[in-house]
């Protein structure tokens, strides 16, 4: 089985504490200023969107577009995800360089 060197990292992230789930809990956290990275789902709906994606932009938080909902999720131990956001700029900057590599880039910054 070849396992996605961005999802491992996302799965150590979780264990960690490292993550915040779901638009909401990104909003909540991007208003703190807690975010280094936000990951959104290939699939991500229209309210993901316009309540993370453009206040990202605003705040000048960094956002790439990730796999489907259903592995995002699944990566983090959970149900289906629009959205994961990074609070620890290391794991980021990982996260960054295995899913980069992987996608050929990023969305956003």
């Amino acid at each position: 089985m070849n396992v996605d060197p961005g999802l491992a990292l996302l799965g150590l992230g979780a264990r960690g504490g490292n993550l915040v789930y779901g638009t909401t809990g990104v909003q909540a956290a991007m208003r703190r200023g807690r975010l280094a990275l936000i990951v959104v789902a290939r699939d991500r709906s229209q309210r993901t969107v316009d309540k993370v994606e453009r206040a990202a932009r605003a705040r000048d938080v960094p956002v790439m577009e990730g796999p489907s909902a259903v592995e995002l999720g699944a990566a983090v131990g959970r149900s289906p995800l629009m959205a994961v956001g990074i609070t620890d700029p290391r794991l980021a900057e990982g996260y960054r360089a295995r899913a980069g590599a992987r996608t050929g880039g990023s969305r956003g910054k």
